[in-house]
């Protein structure tokens, strides 16, 4: 076993990292950018190093300052944890060549896997059915619409070595195929590096189901069973459960087999998993399964398999890398009860997912039987624009799928996680949905079929938000019984002191205010760096129409216009960083913009 392992990552899986290694006597590196100096995965390890500024490119993606650091601790062993260079082939072989081991798949798996088209390249190879796409790259929008005319729409533009939902527009017509190639290249770019794209015919309502496979270097291959990631938004994921609820067992058993499969075919080694999308369309009874993509990594998702078969992922990981054996077989792995995973991102899912970086007030992590919390976040940490909008999972066992839901629900009220809005009002509500406690629920139901008009917008906008009164929370009892309640503006005659008078944020939501903008005014929903604006100066535009792109967290959002009218002012230009509340553009009725429109605010 290693002596020292560097984990070059950050947050909730350096410190999941961290804490395998620890159960087996290796001692642990730890690397941080300035804006993660005070961070819990620092405090946590043996040792920790600088790399550099908070940007990726300059800090968990620097490759050469990486190496320096590890050379310098004297480690033996480099564990990538996901995202960043995880599934970054030249890292790996850079970590060899500097006489240590990469924990994980040998660069010519991450090199085959990264490029999807050679993924499905290997998954022919193995007999395993593929959903049918373009063979090689394009960015050119008479190939696409040659595709989407022979495979009809919609079509799915994916980002050649990307994941996670990143670098892929779904697209329903061919006039959106041009804007949507340029889209996903730009978004691709930023993420991973690489921009090229290729074409995928895109399943209407598929679940989203995923094998967990390990695999040594003496040619031992098996399964952990399977994960359903079906409830998603902008295609990543939002909740994660094992096992796949009404899966038939024969499609479970040939998925496995499957999976395990492409990874004998291409020689792999480690952790990996083999994601699928089942297409139910013509027989629930009989749902046809397609390879999607293997991720060549630990996933985020690991600790519901985790809970349901009694293995640490991490612990495997570490060992085969050390050269040993499985120490079980197929026949040994068995699925006990059900987990489920929620994750927490600095979101707000009342405005649409939008991103919300800030400060965490407070945070008091659930308690009880079965209940786990990964995180990276403490209290009074700052969750950080440059980074991932993760906060943390919340996982729960339970001895079946309803017990499972109830516990999570429960857990999800117990939770205490103040200071930025966040996605945990919604897993309250997807708890109790009718759909996803049937499974019947798909990878499209959040955004084309929920209702979630009652996740109201947790960011305060406009002058009513701005000229309420403060206000306390005050525990009083009546006949006895205990109740808490929040009273606004003065008691007894007395107006509190601004620095008492806050009000308490509310669980998984938290509150924020952004500067008072006229009717007329686009206002930015959160932080971001602005990509482009798909309008001009004098543009007729419509409730719904794209306005503007912003770059937040690592994912393009589109704003688009609140009312209709004529675009009379352009706020900032591509490049610029905009704050939240900032005026991105001035709509104005066509009557009363006038034959003058300027282009400041």
């Amino acid at each position: 076993m290693f002596d020292s392992v560097l984990i070059a990552n950050r947050g909730e899986i350096a410190i999941r990292v961290a804490r395998g290694c620890r159960e087996l006597g290796i001692r642990t590196v730890a690397v941080y950018s300035e804006a993660d100096r005070d961070a819990l995965h620092v405090r946590l390890a043996d040792e920790a190093h600088l790399l550099g500024p908070a940007a990726a490119s300059a800090s968990y993606l620097a490759i050469d300052r990486i190496l320096e650091v590890a050379e310098r601790a004297g480690v033996d062993a480099i564990h990538p944890g996901y995202g960043f260079l995880a599934e970054n082939a030249d890292f790996a072989t850079a970590v060899a060549d500097a006489g240590m081991t990469f924990i994980g798949p040998p660069p010519e798996a991450i090199a085959q896997m990264g490029d999807k088209l050679s993924a499905r390249a290997v998954a022919l190879a193995a007999e395993v059915p593929t959903v049918p796409g373009t063979l090689e790259p394009t960015d050119d929008p008479v190939v696409a619409r040659r595709f989407g005319e022979e495979h009809g729409y919609p079509v799915a533009v994916k980002a050649m070595f990307g994941g996670g939902g990143r670098g892929m527009k779904v697209v329903r017509d061919a006039d959106e195929l041009q804007d949507a190639l340029a889209a996903a290249r730009r978004e691709a770019e930023a993420a991973f590096g690489r921009g090229e794209c290729y074409l995928e015919r895109y399943l209407e309502r598929p679940r989203h189901v995923e094998i967990q496979v390990l695999a040594d270097h003496h040619g031992n291959v098996i399964h952990l069973g399977e994960r359903d990631c079906s409830l998603q938004r902008r295609h990543q994921k939002l909740v994660e459960e094992a096992p796949a609820p009404h899966l038939p067992e024969h499609v479970r058993a040939a998925m496995g087999a499957a999976a395990v499969d492409v990874a004998r075919e291409m020689g792999y080694t480690n952790a990996g998993t083999c994601e699928f999308l089942l297409d139910p369309t013509d027989d629930p009874d009989e749902p046809t399964f397609y390879f999607l993509e293997m991720n060549t990594r630990l996933q985020v998702e690991h600790p519901v398999t985790e809970l349901v078969t009694g293995i640490d992922l991490v612990h495997q990981q570490l060992r085969v890398a050390a050269g040993e054996r499985l120490a079980m077989t197929q026949d040994d792995v068995r699925l006990r009860g059900h987990a489920i995973e929620v994750r927490i991102n600095a979101e707000d899912p009342g405005a649409n997912f939008v991103p919300t970086p800030g400060p965490i007030d407070r945070l008091v992590a659930p308690l009880g039987p079965w209940v786990r919390l990964d995180t990276g976040i403490e209290s009074g940490a700052e969750v950080s624009r440059d980074y991932d909008s993760m906060i943390g999972k919340l996982i729960v066992w339970g001895e079946d799928r309803d017990i499972a839901r109830a516990r999570m629900s429960r857990a999800l009220h117990e939770l205490v996680l103040e200071g930025v809005p966040t996605t945990v009002p919604f897993h309250v509500l997807a708890m109790e949905h009718p759909d996803f406690a049937a499974g019947t629920h798909s990878t499209v139901s959040v955004e084309r079929e929920w209702d979630l008009s009652s996740l109201t917008p947790a960011l305060a906008t406009g002058e009513a938000e701005r000229d309420q009164p403060p206000s306390q929370d005050v525990v009083v009892e009546v006949d006895g019984r205990r109740l808490e309640v929040r009273i606004h503006g003065a008691i007894g005659g007395h107006v509190p002191a601004a620095s008492t008078a806050a009000p308490r944020r509310r669980r998984g939501a938290g509150q924020a205010r952004v500067a008072t903008a006229a009717t007329e005014d686009l206002v930015a929903p959160m932080q971001g760096t602005v990509v482009t604006y798909a309008v001009e100066v004098g543009a007729q535009v419509h409730t719904g129409d794209r306005i503007v792109v912003l770059e937040a967290m690592k994912m393009e959002n589109a704003i688009t216009a609140h009312r209709d009218g004529v675009v009379t002012v352009i706020g900032f230009e591509t490049g610029q960083v905009v704050e939240q509340g900032a005026v991105l553009a001035r709509i104005e009725d066509a009557a009363d913009a006038g034959p003058q429109a300027d282009d400041t605010p």
